[in-house]
């Protein structure tokens, strides 16, 4: 018998005895319990080798370690607070409770315990165990027991027990819920509104990407997964919400890789009566509010500051074409037709299709020459005309769009803004002009919105921000999946385990 199913079936065999003996091993509550944090400040006032017997404190949490001393058991309990030391003593609790505790309890097990704050001799802050509630029996042991969770791909497929052995990534993921919830400080502090877009529907649009397809058994209609929450969005400022954002999800049904997921999550931000230069100044003052964020919420140190340091403005800036001449040697890039540009796509490797857009084949020669090149973050600016049908025409520069990209080592996008496009007549042509070159990375004709743009959008600027990069970026993870609880992952058997197998993902 393997040792892991050795184990799980000692500890069924406990279970059956605790309740022989008429002890619940799963009660339904345990009122009353602090953090173990409020027991910590307690102790701070306690002297070694002391107990605070002025009132009784109950703490509940997972035992991670149990060290038997004979007639005095040291656990460590760990909380959502932190740990502390639960000190039994059979004198206090009884020599035959005391035995039959030890009998039953193993690490891994969630209890609650009730006694005195106190602390030990060492100075290790510790409640005196005066009784002790078995809340939870754990059937199988604790992580450390599976080796394969020292594999990258088994701390994704069975994150619980990532979280359970990694303290470093119970912070990460507490370090994005507290950025999250920066974003929507800074924006609702803007004057912006947060909405909800629909996550379904007829097409999928705003972007370039294939989308996942279901079916409606109502209405009898195929149905999108939503690629982007742009033309919703930008419908909410022609009918009159001035400042909008949404945080949510998005879905492509594209690559995984380090830094693509085909659920991910991503900002949205739209600003009537702005330009990208506006929107630039906002997005700057987000990403230094991160920053700060980032650097309180790691205590300070040395590898979050060194992080948040590449968050704080002044920042790069190149243009799109200049850049993509000055690194590759071409000229005149943003006025080569698509043959020409397919050819020298494929000159450095690409396998896109040779009927792409022109668009396409600009975005892959950037990709290749210049991408690599960034050692901070940069923005890039003014793109040519053909890499986007949704950006306003350059006030200045002939054949360029109004738009920004923002870039981070080793060379990932984290954002993408416009000054929006807000003729009807021209949004329309332009979207039929890129399904005319029949490409595979084309955008959806969205009749819906060319006819509500017919209605009038003002001047509008906004932007879309990759929002698990940014976490990656600030956290030092080197790839998308480390900041996803739970990333869609390529299916395998897994290992030798109890019940019926997990479902592939």
């Amino acid at each position: 018998m393997e040792e892991s199913n050795r184990l799980e079936e000692e500890r069924r065999a406990k279970v059956t005895r605790l309740r022989a003996e008429g002890l619940e091993p799963y009660p339904w509550e345990f009122p009353g319990r602090v953090g173990s944090d409020r027991i910590r400040e307690s102790c701070a006032r306690i002297p070694p080798g002391e107990a605070d017997r002025s009132g009784s404190v109950r703490v509940a949490g997972r035992l991670r370690a149990v060290r038997v001393h004979g007639k005095t058991t040291f656990a460590d309990l760990e909380d959502g607070y932190g740990t502390v030391q639960l000190l039994l003593r059979a004198d206090a609790l009884g020599e035959a409770p005391y035995g039959r505790w030890l009998s039953f309890l193993d690490p891994g097990d969630i209890v609650g315990a009730e006694g005195f704050a106190a602390v030990s001799r060492r100075g290790e802050p510790s409640v005196e165990v005066g009784g002790l509630t078995l809340l939870a029996k754990a059937i199988a042991p604790p992580p450390e027991k599976y080796h394969g969770l020292q594999d990258p791909e088994e701390k994704l497929r069975r994150r619980y027990l990532d979280l359970l052995a990694s303290p470093e990534s119970r912070e990460r993921f507490r370090l994005r819920t507290h950025l999250l919830q920066e974003i929507r400080a800074v924006l609702d502090a803007s004057g912006f509104l947060e909405v909800e877009t629909p996550v379904l529907g007829p097409v999928a649009s705003g972007a370039a990407a294939a989308p996942f397809v279901t079916r409606s058994n109502y209405l009898d209609q195929e149905v999108r997964l939503r690629i982007a929450t742009e033309l919703s969005l930008k419908r909410l400022v022609v009918g009159g919400l001035e400042k909008v954002y949404e945080l949510g999800k998005v879905f492509r049904n594209e690559d995984l890789d380090t830094t693509h997921s085909p659920e991910f999550t991503e900002l949205e931000v739209y600003w009537a009566y702005a330009d990208y230069h506006d929107m630039r100044r906002l997005v700057e003052s987000l990403f230094e509010r991160l920053a700060d964020r980032t650097v309180e919420l790691s205590g300070g140190s040395e590898e979050a500051r060194r992080r948040a340091a590449a968050f704080r403005p002044p920042f790069a800036t190149v243009d799109f074409v200049d850049e993509l001449e000055r690194r590759s040697g071409l000229v005149g890039v943003a006025e080569k037709g698509r043959e020409e540009l397919a050819s020298l796509a494929r000159g450095i490797g690409s396998t896109v299709p040779a009927e792409s857009t022109r668009g396409t084949f600009l975005d892959k020669l950037f990709e290749h020459y210049v991408e690599p090149t960034f050692d901070r973050l940069t923005f890039v600016v003014d793109h040519p005309a053909a890499t986007t049908p949704l950006a306003k025409r350059h006030r200045s520069k002939p054949g360029r769009v109004e738009r920004f990209e923002i870039f981070v080592p080793p060379g990932y996008e984290l954002g993408n803004a416009y000054t929006e496009l807000n003729d009807p007549d021209e949004q329309e042509r332009r979207f039929r002009e890129q399904l005319a070159e029949k490409g595979a990375e084309h955008y959806a004709y969205d009749e819906e919105y060319v006819r509500a743009l017919r209605h009038g959008l003002p001047p509008t600027t906004g932007v879309g921000l990759g929002v698990d990069r940014i976490v990656m970026a600030l956290t030092g993870a080197a790839s998308i999946k480390e900041v996803l609880l739970f990333p869609l992952v390529r299916p395998r058997p897994l290992p030798s385990d109890r019940g019926p197998a997990a479902p592939p993902g």
